[in-house]
């Protein structure tokens, strides 16, 4: 674990994996909870943890250094279930690098647990992990311009949801009409770090 300054009020903690990541911004939201660590924010990322508006900075990077990486907290109880059509214009393309059939790739998406590692790129999009290592996938080379909200996509070892349209250069696979972002709803974002999540096809929800 690093801990690096950032600013006056500010420490940007490093880890070696995202798991340690995750378990560290679990472990700092507790300290926060109970009182043993005052800070405005607390920002995840792929291999990082921010800490933003500490008042006593040095204390802290002190505490931490001195730590070990905490172990993996136990996960929520609640799945957000996310309605899906996998319809998108890259799926025969995942499928292909997969070496397999685009029916066994919406199986595999929709039999995968995922836990939002963290949020970003855009208010609501959340960067999901969970699918094995062998089904990372590059970037499309040429990004689009335009990229349709509520698009289910994939890129390396994350899975992700357009909140909004946007550029982006991520695999469509699919699309969903679930909300993202909605400034009137508390939280404004359905998926936040920490939260389990499934894909859940259309037809699936429509039998039940």
């Amino acid at each position: 674990m690093k801990v690096l300054p950032v600013g006056t009020g500010a420490l940007l903690v490093e880890v070696d994996s995202g798991e340690q990541a995750q378990a560290l911004h679990a472990e700092l939201l507790r300290r926060r909870a109970e009182g043993s660590l005052t800070v405005r924010e607390i920002v995840p990322a792929a291999r990082t943890v921010l800490l933003d508006g500490l008042t006593d900075p040095d204390r802290v990077a002190s505490d931490l250094a001195a730590a070990d990486v905490p172990p993996a907290p136990p996960l929520p109880e609640t799945v957000v279930e996310v309605p899906v059509r996998y319809d998108g214009p890259d799926l025969a393309d995942v499928a292909a690098h997969w070496g397999v059939s685009p029916e066994e790739v919406a199986r595999v998406h929709a039999a995968t647990e995922f836990r939002v590692a963290f949020c970003g790129f855009a208010p609501g999009f959340g960067y999901l992990t969970g699918l094995p290592p062998r089904y990372d996938v590059p970037r499309r080379a040429t990004p689009r311009t335009s990229v349709p909200a509520g698009s289910v996509a994939l890129a390396g070892p994350y899975t992700g949801v357009y909140p909004r349209s946007s550029p982006g250069g991520w695999q469509l696979i699919g699309t969903t009409d679930a909300v993202l972002w909605d400034p009137a709803r508390e939280p404004a974002a359905l998926l936040v770090p920490g939260t389990r999540v499934r894909f859940v096809p259309e037809a699936e929800v429509a039998a039940r």
